[in-house]
């Protein structure tokens, strides 16, 4: 191959993933006037999604992964774009330098509201936040404290007409003590702070346990909360309704799993459009998948919406796998969001997070190469596998079925030096390259209850001949993993034994790259990624 060819290959590689902008592996529109639900086989959990204009904005949440916050762009309800990050770092508390599973960001509220974008988002160790722009894709604001407390979760606000603001919100029981609770309070005008006339409105105990997720609306002088119950895999969808924002609240189940094998439908978003069509978003807890987002009809009956489809017509409905697609008035090109990275762009794609606030000596791109440079970085202290170690780029898993292949050129200055791709979750595996005695190894590694201080088990090493190698990773149904790799890109080796992803804290397993060193040392070595590609399964 000439130097031409290696500039122009690379070059019409991106060019196709420009003209096919969406994902190879899962894409919900059906092109044929219909989608299939789940709109997003990912991980984004607790998705909540608000309209502006002819504009749909859904962010999710992220927990201790950097950056936090997605935010998502769609004209159709079914084709979604990653456009942004509202939290850069996670800066509005101490700690995230280092990696705090299952802590930080927990289920937002994203609102638009007089030409402004608010996401109220809770953690639950510190309070509850906002943040606000007037552009999702540019910077969002630093985070406002509104009301701080352990155990508050699951905020949602609601400007009322006469100009008053509310908020409801739920509790964490691992932090506050109490849980299946919604509370109600008032907001000062600006949002910015609670007044401290907090109520219950609702108990969950007897009928409706773990009752969380609260989203405020009003329709019809009714306020509304949605709030799903029964727990995340196992429950259902709630709504309570009052003429007074304090209550009383009367209250009915509008959808449940149902016949479906789409359990517990959880969280929610109802968007309606301005043809009087509504809809509603839910995620579906699927293991080692992660919390999958869901697109469901709704109609409204006396006053109560019915999501889902309504068999036997009682008010309740049951999740659907296809459906006529909304209509929007117009139909929009597929996307998805972003999954493979030439990283030919000054910056990583939207897709990347690290699994706590990233330090300037982890990586940098190199545009003019292509290529993205992974310094090794010293394992924690005290290291016993890689639940603890920050700077793991990790992605979603996308679909249900998929490989992702990067190539990779490793350039070690000191014994013990690695780098490889690794599916992340509370078991894990990997397959890396590592500098021993002088040469380069090629092995497989796997780690059960990581979570746990499980120990590493390493298998198959052999001696690699060459520095620039190709590492792949299958995943089939049931989140089966199988890794390979090859010394030409062309011919792959299974290597290792098959591994089943589980999920993390609160999250799914997720698929990315590392470089790392058993100690600090003054020129550590690098891993120059030249790609990752997520593709079918040939």
């Amino acid at each position: 191959m000439n130097k031409y060819q290696l500039i122009i290959l690379p070059a019409v590689f991106s060019l196709l993933l420009t003209i096919h902008s969406y994902s190879q592996v899962w894409i919900s529109d059906q092109g044929n006037g219909t989608y299939k639900s789940p709109v997003l086989h990912a991980d984004y959990s607790d998705p909540d999604v608000c309209r502006a204009g002819n504009d749909f904005y859904m962010t999710a949440s992220s927990f201790n992964c950097v950056p936090g916050l997605p935010v998502l762009h769609s004209k159709d309800l079914m084709n979604w774009t990653l456009i942004n990050y509202a939290l850069p770092k996670l800066s509005y508390a101490e700690g995230f330098d280092k990696p705090q599973h299952g802590k930080g960001v927990w289920a937002p509220c994203i609102r638009y509201h007089k030409g402004e974008f608010y996401i109220y988002f809770p953690d639950p160790d510190h309070g509850i936040y906002m943040i606000k722009t007037n552009d999702p894709a540019g910077v969002w604001s630093e985070p406002v404290l509104v009301k701080g407390g352990k155990g508050l979760i699951d905020p949602s606000p609601l400007w009322d007409d006469d100009g008053k603001v509310y908020l409801t919100y739920a509790f964490a029981g691992s932090r506050a003590g109490i849980k299946s609770l919604l509370m109600v309070c008032s907001m000062n005008e600006e949002g910015t702070r609670t007044l401290d006339d907090d109520v219950i409105v609702f108990d969950g105990h007897d009928e409706h346990p773990t009752i969380e997720g609260p989203k405020f609306h009003k329709r019809n002088g009714y306020y509304y909360i949605f709030a799903p119950a029964g727990g995340v895999s196992t429950g259902w969808q709630l709504v309570l309704r009052s003429k007074n924002v304090f209550g009383p609240y009367e209250h009915r189940v509008v959808m449940d799993q149902g016949t479906t094998k789409i359990n517990g439908p959880h969280q929610g978003a109802w968007v309606e459009l301005d043809n009087g069509e509504n809809w509603f978003f839910h995620f579906q807890d699927k293991g080692a998948y992660g919390r999958i987002v869901h697109l469901q009809p709704m109609v409204w009956k006396n006053d109560w919406p019915v999501i889902g489809e309504d068999k036997k017509n009682t008010g309740k409905g049951e999740p659907v796998s296809v459906h006529k697609k909304p209509n929007v008035g117009k139909t929009y090109p597929k996307s998805s969001p972003p999954e493979s990275d030439e990283f030919n762009d000054n910056t990583v794609g939207l897709q990347w997070q690290w699994h706590a606030n990233p330090q300037p000596y982890w990586a940098y791109p190199m545009p003019l190469r292509g290529q993205l440079r992974l310094f090794a970085y010293p394992l924690p202290e005290g290291f016993k596998n890689f639940w603890d170690a920050p700077n793991l780029l990790l992605q979603k898993l996308p679909a249900p079925a998929f490989q992702a292949t990067t190539k990779i050129t490793f350039t070690p200055r000191f014994e013990g030096e690695k780098t490889g791709l690794i599916v992340m979750g509370r078991d894990y595996a990997y397959v890396s390259v590592r500098n021993k005695d002088g040469k380069l190894r090629i092995s497989q590694v796997v780690c059960a209850n990581a979570d746990k201080a499980g120990e590493e088990a390493e298998y198959g090493e052999m001696v690699l001949k060459t520095s620039t190698f190709y590492l792949r990773i299958k995943v089939v149904g049931d989140a089966l993993c199988e890794f390979s790799y090859s010394e030409d890109g062309k011919n792959f080796k299974n290597i290792g034994q098959p591994f089943k992803a589980r999920e993390g804290m609160w999250i799914g397993a997720k698929v990315g790259l590392f470089c790392t060193s058993e100690k600090k040392t003054n020129d550590a070595g690098n891993a120059d990624v030249d790609w990752f590609r997520v593709e079918k399964i040939n």
